[in-house]
């Protein structure tokens, strides 16, 4: 009975052996599949399917050329919906939906009509200027955008870098009106090769930390720059670098007769009275509408105030309270600027390098709140057309007295929050400050300065996100490097330099990252067949005879690779051995596996490397395994010959690796 019990052990321990072998056999055959993949793309051809990826539209279901075989007056409708995307949103129209983009209109140039003229102002131009910008481009960006929530017009941010950056030329500066409309002509071009060449994709390059920062830069220079209408100041600097303002303000302050108690005393009340009323809306929803007609309210009353001021000291030689004089109105429409473009040799191309700059701000702001309101209602927005549109508003209003426009964050809150259907509402708003540029700028003339610089002022907290920076520093410290690099660069310098800056780092740490030798020791989890860190999960088990590591790198590269294999030789021969928790133990490696699972490529110095560090193992006894490589890095490998110096050991995965390593020590024994 005793040796009927030793034959069943003897064939149950050759039937596990038989078993294990079959597993290494199919575990080199399932190599296989690794050494003989088909061959890569060649970098040029990989090259030229990106471009063709971005560069050609992909076909979309129920356009026109999907409709080929309908009837005529269908791929006819379907042709202008595709060109004017307003069409669909007339498709189930009714009175219900007017009358909520009719409200939202309304609500909309009630506060878009105030924040005009203030923009303006703050872009150094006259106010009415600001009001053009508020009707020509909306109607054509309602014709054409994809987005049904976006509220187009002059935003603070593009007003100042405007101003700020040609202001900045050393050359002679005749008529800035011009300048401006030929600024915003070259970032009308920009935006629309941007679109038409889908390189929308461009404006991702700038990250969030970058965009958070640079916004509260530009919301500090807004606010400062408005002390000068806060205060009524005379003579003050149009720099927006922080010290430059600080000397203005000083300087003027010293100056008593520089600057009016009464326009500080207005703007400061109604300032106070419209941050008040955005207060009871966001804590009483039913009073929102009090913080929309705010504005204009305060325009109104403050106008009185000027006026019964200004009437009762007019004996004096100046106004006590600055006020905006008179406005050009009463015409049918926007007047042509296609004759004050300026296409000078001398300023052009420093007129072209500001367009770009201003372009790109333009696109990733009103980018990014199409797609923030386009999510809250469920759908989404076609970036590439998004930027198309926007070129072409700017192009068509550089030419009719309009200035840089985009999307704004608060004028599109207010849209979203009146209940907005469609982009109708857009429509209705640009028809209704056209009515009041005809008809009503008359009653602006005794508007006071101070009251404009306050309703700015009033925009300028929602454009610094502490919440969103504090969030940045917690998560990701280089990241709050590139948000702080903008910040400072467009405080001390301009924007540009912050530009430059924020993005010098955002790129520099995606560098430092994909070259860095990130590399660490892996272990097999507890009950599962995963592989994880040991310092991240110190449950992990060690693998008798096998050391394990992964490279976290995307690239092997000259920058990276001898400081891997220093530091796997390292590991490897201490000569105080330690298991893969760091705790003293004996050193009895035979195999060392690469999990290349997370390596994309490899350069020849990083061939190199590896071929150097399996002379090193082999000298010792220690066999070199590769495990889950990726197509270019198996491509590379077999074409320096690695894979043949290494005896073949690629395998699929970590699991097979170390199983095929465990059962040929156990066959061998």
């Amino acid at each position: 009975m005793c040796r009927s019990s030793s034959n069943s052990e003897m064939v149950a321990s050759k039937k596990s052996t038989l078993e294990e072998v079959l597993d290494i056999e199919t575990s080199m055959s399932r190599s296989q599949w690794v050494l003989n993949p088909p061959d890569p793309p060649s970098m040029p051809r990989q090259v030229l399917d990106n471009v063709k990826d971005i560069l050609l539209p992909h076909p979309q279901p129920n356009t026109f050329s999907s409709l080929r075989n309908h009837p005529f007056p269908k791929r006819a409708f379907a042709f202008f919906q595709n060109l004017f995307p307003i069409l669909a949103s007339f498709q189930n129209y009714n009175a219900h939906k007017l009358k909520c983009d009719f409200m939202a209109g309304l609500t909309l140039a009630i506060f878009a009509v105030p924040q005009c003229m203030g923009n303006a102002t703050l872009a150094q131009l006259s106010p009415e200027y600001g009001l053009y910008t508020g009707i020509v481009p909306p109607l054509i960006y309602a014709l054409l955008a994809s987005s049904r929530e976006t509220v187009i017009g002059p935003g603070s941010v593009d007003s100042l870098l405007l101003s700020s950056m040609i202001q900045t030329l050393k050359v002679p500066i005749d008529d800035y009106t011009q300048l401006v409309f030929t600024v915003t002509f070259f970032a009308g071009i920009f935006q629309v090769a941007f679109g038409l060449f889908r390189f929308g994709f461009l404006v991702e390059y700038i990250s969030q930390s970058t965009i958070v920062g640079f916004l509260a830069a530009a919301a500090v220079g807004i606010g400062l720059q408005q002390l000068k209408g806060l205060f009524g100041i005379v003579n003050f600097t149009n720099k927006t670098a922080l010290f430059s303002v600080l000397k203005s303000l000083w300087t003027s302050f010293r100056n008593q007769s520089a600057w009016h108690p009464y326009n500080f005393v207005i703007g400061f009340s109604f300032l106070c009275f419209i941050l008040f009323t955005r207060f009871l809306g966001k804590r009483y929803k039913k009073l929102i509408w009090l913080s929309h007609v705010a504005p204009l309210l305060s325009i109104i009353v403050s106008s009185i105030i000027a006026y019964k001021i200004n009437v009762d000291e007019a004996h004096m030689k100046d106004y006590r309270v600055e006020v905006l004089g008179p406005i050009k109105g009463g015409g049918s429409l926007n007047p042509s600027s296609f004759n004050q473009l300026i296409f000078d040799t001398k300023v052009v191309g420093h007129l072209i390098r500001i367009g770009l700059t201003i372009a790109i701000i333009s696109i990733t702001g009103s980018i990014a709140v199409g797609r923030s309101f386009a999510s809250l209602k469920g759908h989404s927005i076609d970036p590439n057309r998004e930027v198309v549109s926007l070129g072409i508003m700017n192009i068509v209003g550089s030419l009719t007295s309009c200035y840089i426009a985009s999307g704004s964050l608060s004028r599109t809150a207010v849209n979203y929050n009146a209940g907005s259907e469609t982009m109708v509402s857009n429509i209705v708003m640009a028809l209704t400050v056209l009515l009041s540029l005809k008809f009503l700028t008359g009653l602006l003339y005794f508007t006071p300065k101070a009251i404009l610089a306050a309703i700015i002022l009033s925009a300028v907290p929602g454009l610094i996100d502490l919440n969103k920076a504090s969030e940045i520093w917690k998560v990701d410290k280089m990241d709050f490097l590139a948000c702080a690099g903008a910040f400072f660069g467009v405080l001390f310098a301009s924007a540009e330099i912050g530009l430059a800056v924020g993005i010098t780092v955002s790129f520099t740490k995606i560098i430092v990252t994909s070259i860095q030798p990130a590399i660490a020791v892996i272990g097999r989890l507890p009950g599962t067949d995963s592989f994880g860190d040991v310092q991240q999960y110190p449950m992990a088990l060690n693998t008798p005879g096998v050391f394990i590591v992964s490279l976290k790198s995307a690239w092997l590269c000259f920058a990276n690779a001898n400081l891997v294999e220093e530091r796997i030789e390292r590991w490897m021969t201490d000569e105080k051995a330690y298991n893969i928790h760091g705790r003293p133990g004996q050193n009895t490696f035979h195999h060392l596996i690469i999990d290349a699972s997370s390596l994309t490529n490899i350069d020849t110095t990083g061939i190199a490397c590896l071929v150097e560090l399996n002379k090193n193992m082999a000298s010792r006894g220690i066999k070199l395994a590769i495990a889950n490589p990726r197509w270019h890095v198996i491509h590379k490998l077999r074409l320096a010959n690695f894979v043949s110096k290494i005896g073949g050991r690629v395998f699929l995965s970590v699991v097979e690796a170390v199983d095929a390593c465990v059962a040929t020590k156990m066959v061998a024994v």
